[in-house]
């Protein structure tokens, strides 16, 4: 999918990622939100990161000044109606996302297809309340989106070939490798990661070790990048919370129930790093782990 005509809707912490790399991998991109406050906020995420990457040396001011030229904003959604993809990257709230697809859908022309980046919910169900139930397809983004090379492509039991091979066309042309994976809660990586972060909280929460000690263990005995309980910082104790319940629900599987611990850390709204608190603290310079 060279040079496509992108959309996307929602410009918080993931649509402002996929905004950018549409954008620096050449598509014309138009970004959708509710109202011009978060419009005006999503801009601003797109261009520090990009200015980050100029900092980096990972783009050029040139190619900074291309990519932020190839993106434009609005609150009117009949703005995406010639996009060939509109990629949905709002609230992970089913009703909402199928309420914007349908809408969509009403209003695209017939070859546009309609992608989500949800993490957990069901393609199926927002493929079946639009008529072009074989143009909706799950494009499912990690974050931070300029950085995670993952990307999984998500397919319903009535998604065309044409449909997946046009936007495996369009991941990989964004520099991302692709799994395809079929539509199940959890997809793949959030099925084997979400088990993984609930056993290290029920660990803490049974006194087998301290926050620290658990997130050590994990790094310097298995070689992972950082611990459970920081990366569940960094996804947000909400999030995980949500998709947990999510897959729970779907899988009556005692894997995927959240511990009592995570839920009444999300209750006093310790989210995480984007809270400022969740196992850890980072009021400071460098992150604290908290006592639980």
């Amino acid at each position: 999918m060279r040079e496509a005509a992108v959309g996307v809707l929602g410009c918080g912490l993931m649509g402002s990622g996929i905004a950018e790399v549409a954008a620096r991998a050449g598509h014309e991109v138009h970004v959708y939100e509710i109202d011009r406050t978060a419009l005006e906020a999503g801009r601003d995420r797109v261009e520090t990161s990009l200015e980050r990457g100029v900092g980096k040396e990972k783009l050029t001011p040139r190619e900074r000044d291309a990519a932020v030229s190839r993106i434009s904003y609005g609150t009117d959604l009949r703005a995406l109606s010639d996009r060939d993809l509109v990629i949905e990257a709002v609230v992970e709230d089913l009703k909402i996302k199928t309420e914007l697809l349908r809408r969509l859908d009403a209003i695209a022309v017939p070859d546009t297809i309609l992608a989500s980046n949800t993490s957990s919910l069901s393609i199926t169900e927002m493929a079946a309340a639009v008529h072009r139930t074989d143009r909706v397809i799950g494009l499912h983004f990690f974050n931070p989106v300029p950085v995670m090379r993952l990307v999984e492509i998500v397919r319903t039991i009535a998604t065309s070939e044409h449909t997946t091979a046009r936007v495996t066309e369009f991941a990989l042309g964004l520099g991302k490798e692709v799994i395809v994976v079929q539509d199940r809660p959890g997809f793949l990586v959030n099925r084997l990661l979400i088990p993984f972060i609930l056993d290290a909280v029920r660990l803490l929460e049974a006194g087998a070790a301290s926050v620290a000690e658990i997130d050590r263990a994990m790094v310097l005995g298995c070689g992972h990048p950082m611990g459970p309980l920081t990366l569940c910082d960094f996804v947000g104790l909400d999030t995980v919370h949500r998709i947990a319940g999510i897959m729970y629900r779907e899988y009556r599987d005692a894997r995927y129930a959240p511990p009592p611990l995570l839920n009444r850390l999300v209750v006093m709204g310790r989210y995480g790093k984007k809270s400022g608190a969740g196992f850890f603290d980072y009021s400071g310079r460098d992150p604290v782990p908290l006592r639980i």
